[in-house]
């Protein structure tokens, strides 16, 4: 299967570049450490290059050592998936569900840093999505361009016009989400093209298109909002460098339309899939922009600490976007998070792994509908936009997926296909 080469090859890769960039900046660690610093670099990259062996061997999956606050949670799923192997020995990286051991990997790579000191700050993936969000500039100086001389006439516009720009803005949204490091095992994956210009050639590659339930939930919590309380937009993010921005412009698109009154934003608390957007990532995009020598590109960078200022965005952070849970158990495992995503209007979650914690990354009927594949994960209305770059789909009609197979293999994981996938939650 697709799970089996990417434990059995892509997370070797990944693991490798790990260990390179940690050994590249030992120099670095020496300046700001001293001694210490080098000592800490040597055992990281022991830790690493024992998980590597780990995992190319197939050895079974340990419990964490660490004293993080979410180590209990992840050895309580350990037990978890110990007690679904039916006594068929531990469960180990070939053994495994993909999404666990995955996650497991990364949650891994995180404590080889935390628990060397003083390095433990330190992101392995820093480089490569900064590396990204500046190769990928030709695009972002596009899509800060248009955007801003769009905001010109945004109140000019009639509801139709409206629609159009937040149908266009979600799609650059949702092809962004192409821009993934760890499907690329790290390999450059910038946005090079204008990202406004194909648009309407790739409409058939959304294999699912419900924009026209996004603009009514919209459109109808404004009208129906007499109480005056705020209609309220999350976006669960994925990659940071140019689908962080694509999904930015569209939080700022909502405001100024005003679609939405507040934006809140979901990151992750530590590094993650490669390319997964910290809040270090989110402030330093922001501060990029303000910075560019580009005056689109700087007043979307003002605009938006503005609106972080004024509340109107808020960006946060919570543990459980890190553990290997699928989110029907969210209620359970993180009730805070789950209450939090109640009072939203609209949920939009982004990206692969987003999609596969939706449906219990399993390997459905490709026609199963998408609600009974949420397990009854019906926080708020939500939306999955994402990119298929792993086999599991669910929601076609009958025979689509079949189609498709007949004459591309490969089309669930090439990135090529894109889904605008809705649930009313009801």
């Amino acid at each position: 299967s697709f799970a089996y080469f990417t434990i059995k090859d892509r997370l070797p890769q990944i693991l490798t570049r790990v260990i390179d960039t940690l050994h590249r900046h030992k120099n670095e660690f020496f300046e700001e450490h001293g001694e210490k610093g080098v000592e800490a670099e040597k055992r990281a990259i022991s830790f690493l290059s024992k998980l590597r062996n780990e995992l190319q061997t197939d050895k079974p999956v340990t419990p964490l050592e660490d004293e993080l606050p979410d180590a209990a949670l992840w050895n309580q799923y350990l037990d978890y998936q110990r007690n679904l192997s039916n006594g068929n020995g531990e469960p180990s990286w070939f053994q495994s569900p993909w999404l666990f051991v995955e996650c497991y990997m990364y949650r891994r790579i995180h404590a080889a840093l935390v628990q060397n000191p003083p390095i433990d700050n330190f992101d392995v993936f820093k480089e490569g999505k900064a590396q990204s969000f500046f190769e990928s500039q030709e695009a972002v100086i596009t899509l800060c361009t248009y955007f801003q001389e769009l905001l010109k006439n945004i109140k000019d516009l009639d509801e139709k016009q409206l629609q159009e720009e937040l149908f266009k803005l979600l799609q650059v949204s949702l092809w962004g989400n192409k821009c993934d490091l760890s499907f690329s095992a790290g390999e450059d994956s910038s946005q090079k093209s204008s990202p406004l210009q194909s648009l309407e050639n790739m409409i058939p590659y959304i294999l699912v298109n419900d924009m026209e339930k996004l603009w009514s939930i919209l459109v109808n919590a404004k009208k129906g909002n007499t109480e005056k309380s705020n209609v309220r937009v999350d976006i669960i993010l994925d990659n940071a460098g140019f689908e962080l921005l694509s999904d930015l412009v569209l939080a700022d698109f909502l405001l100024s339309s005003k679609l939405a009154d507040e934006v809140h934003f979901h990151g992750k608390s530590i590094p993650w899939y490669v390319s997964d957007t910290t809040k270090h990532d989110f402030n330093w995009t922001i501060k990029q922009l303000q910075s560019a020598n580009h005056m689109w590109m700087s007043r979307c960078g003002i605009n938006w600490e503005g609106n972080l200022k004024k509340g109107v965005w808020v960006y946060r952070d919570h543990m459980f976007w890190t553990l290997p849970h699928d989110f029907s158990s969210m209620a359970e495992v993180a009730p805070d998070l789950y209450a939090d995503l109640q009072k939203s209007n609209l949920l939009l979650f982004k990206g692969d792994l987003n999609y596969r914690k939706l449906t219990g990354d399993r390997k459905w009927e490709y026609s199963v509908p998408f609600h009974q594949a949420l397990n009854k994960f019906h926080p708020a209305p939500l939306c999955s936009l994402r990119t298929l770059k792993s086999d599991t789909q669910v929601g076609l009609k009958p025979g689509q997926g079949e189609q498709i197979q007949a004459s591309e293999p490969e089309w669930m994981v090439s990135g090529k296909y894109g889904v605008v996938q809705f649930d009313a939650a009801l």
